[in-house]
């Protein structure tokens, strides 16, 4: 009899209900609402700042083709038009065989003769071409030269040279001719002279 009453107690028992696994978190669409950042109030990469333009390179500066400071003998005069009368240039006044010097760095674009007359042409920044006449070359073509290196010797027979010979240097941009002694480095130098007081 206690056995039976042992079984009987032991089946009325409901078996333990297992625990119950743990449900991944739902994010409530309410909740979702109210940290969501409104569309008027979005973060955005800061705007890009447009590149300044850089200054405009400033004219080439260049120095005089002959050593020391030459005197000119005829100043430049700019032609009305392209085939227009005027002199495109200066003359200056040389020595035969006196060394003629890249006014300023730059690669020879021709060393040879023109109309029996030795010349040299120079290509700088700028877009700017010195010209050397007459001139024995002492530089070839695509030479690259730099301020002050000599590119040949002044030769003689100038036409309306007043001196024993004459170095005509000339300048231009494109089509454009330029007075050279526009473009020379110019150095400015200030003396003081001591103050006596009264």
């Amino acid at each position: 009899m206690p056995v039976l009453k042992l079984l009987l107690i032991a089946l009325s028992v409901s078996p333990a209900t297992p625990p119950a696994s743990p449900q991944p978190a739902v994010e409530s669409p309410t909740w979702a609402a109210a940290v969501s950042v409104p569309r008027s109030e979005t973060i955005s990469a800061p705007p890009t700042t447009p590149a300044r333009s850089s200054p405009a390179d400033p004219e080439p500066r260049f120095a005089w083709p002959l050593s020391p400071v030459p005197a000119v003998t005829r100043a430049f005069e700019a032609p009305a038009d392209t085939y227009g009368p005027g002199h495109r240039g200066v003359d200056l006044v040389a020595a035969p065989g006196q060394q003629v010097l890249a006014a300023g760095p730059g690669v020879v674009v021709f060393a040879g003769e023109v109309a029996g007359a030795g010349v040299v042409s120079i290509d700088h920044d700028g877009a700017l071409r010195t010209t050397y006449e007459p001139i024995t070359p002492a530089v070839a073509t695509g030479t690259q030269v730099y301020r002050g290196q000599v590119i040949g010797t002044v030769a003689a027979g100038h036409a309306g040279c007043p001196a024993a010979a004459c170095l005509h240097w000339g300048v231009r941009r494109g089509e454009e001719y330029l007075d050279p002694v526009g473009l020379i480095e110019v150095h400015i130098m200030i003396g003081l002279k001591p103050w006596e007081g009264p």
